[in-house]
């Protein structure tokens, strides 16, 4: 027969289930606080990459993407409509000085040549048998003005001859009157002549000023039809690489159409692109670092910065110290470093992904076998390395691999 538990047993067992329960949370509570602590994770050293804090300059960079290309390109275009006839020379082809690259059809231009040709002779044909015209009007006006010069010269010698006969009264008043005013007469004619005569000089020298000047611009038209002529066959005159050609015979091709490209690489330079955030720090006359390969590296300047950003992107030109430096290849990607600020002696760390870039940064320091978590402070970042302005000193290691995984922990073991 069941008895009923005594009221005093059965409250020390809830009171005895109660503070177990409470000491369990509060168990868990500081396995949670101090647990990680307590169980410290580790790393094995050969999976890890450490570095010296020394001193030393630095350089502060923005590492840009770059392509080595020809430093002089030229662009060969048609003078001239025309139609391809022949490709010559294709992309990839090396010519000389003096070398076909194009043939095109020129038969219209030829045409047209012959036409000017065939207009400058008229022209001056024309010019001559105006200046003919022109001197035999004014042989003409010269043959009246000696007739009339010479009508004046008798008019006049018989008016003296009269004047003596009327001052002996031999002669009426009326005829010596007529004799007057036939010399005076005489000499208005003679006086309109010579006007006449002097007009036609300038007449005559305008005319066949405006003929010479008709000639002499069909003979510029006519010499520079003939430069063109010479210009459209396509001839290299560098020695060089073409690096584009029109790839269809056939084509018909415009005046002023590109017909070809001609690349120079006896000399290079480097374009470059960046992020628009460094577009205010660009300026011409910056150093720069072309990084070309592991260990080989050419010096040069900022040439040029393009005024347009695209893409989100700025970009820029690079004029090389070395720009015959066997090292160059058209088209080759290179690292170009340009240097916008110096500092002669800092201390410094090499550069890795425990950080990423100049600020506040939690960095691992080396203690025994045992990497810290300190918190350090990072100035300028050059290609190799970073500043260091506060929380290492000179001799510390520090880990420069990525330690993201380790962030919540305090000490990391190094076995």
């Amino acid at each position: 027969m069941d008895r009923a538990l005594d009221p005093a047993f059965v409250s020390h067992r809830r009171r005895r289930r109660t503070m177990g329960a409470a000491a369990g949370v509060c168990l868990a509570g500081v396995v949670l606080l101090w647990g990680p602590g307590l169980v410290r994770p580790s790393v094995s050293r050969d999976r890890i990459r450490t570095a010296r804090v020394d001193q030393g300059p630095i350089e502060a960079v923005i590492t840009a993407a770059g392509t080595v290309v020809p430093e002089v390109e030229q662009v060969i275009a048609s003078p001239v409509d025309a139609r391809v006839l022949r490709i010559l020379k294709r992309a990839g082809d090396a010519v000389a000085p003096g070398e076909p690259i194009l043939e095109l059809d020129l038969s219209a231009s030829r045409v047209a040549l012959a036409k000017l040709d065939q207009d400058l002779a008229l022209k001056r044909n024309q010019q001559e048998r105006t200046r003919l015209e022109l001197q035999g009007k004014l042989a003409d006006l010269q043959a009246r003005w000696d007739v009339k010069k010479l009508q004046l010269e008798s008019l006049r010698s018989q008016l003296r001859r009269h004047r003596d006969l009327h001052a002996q009264g031999l002669l009426s008043q009326e005829t010596l009157q007529q004799s007057e005013l036939a010399e005076a007469q005489a000499a208005v004619e003679l006086r309109q002549l010579e006007a006449e005569k002097a007009g036609a000089h300038e007449t005559t020298r305008a005319q066949l000023e405006g003929v010479a000047l008709e000639a002499a611009q069909l003979v510029r038209e006519r010499d520079e039809a003939r430069r063109q002529l010479l210009l459209a066959t396509t001839r290299a005159d560098r020695s060089g690489v073409i690096t584009w050609t029109v790839t269809e015979e056939g084509a018909a091709v415009r005046n002023g159409d590109v017909v070809a490209r001609l690349a120079d690489l006896g000399s290079f330079r480097v374009e470059a692109t960046v992020s628009d955030v460094h577009a205010q720090r660009l300026a011409v006359g910056l150093p720069v670092g072309v990084r070309i390969a592991l260990g080989q590296a050419l010096e040069g300047t900022v040439a040029a910065v393009r005024p347009t950003i695209a893409n989100g992107s700025v970009s820029f030109a690079v004029a090389l110290r070395e720009k015959s430096s066997p090292l160059l290849r058209s088209n080759l990607r290179v690292d170009a470093l340009v240097v916008v600020g110096r500092k002669p002696r800092v201390l410094r760390v090499k550069r890795g992904p425990f950080a990423n870039g100049e600020g506040l940064q939690n960095v691992f320091v080396v203690r025994g076998a045992t990497a810290v978590r300190t918190p350090v402070r990072l100035g300028l970042s050059s290609y190799d390395d970073f500043e260091v302005v506060s929380g290492l000193q000179e001799g510390d290691e520090a880990v420069i691999s990525d330690m993201r995984a380790y962030e919540h922990v305090r000490e990391v073991g190094i076995r």
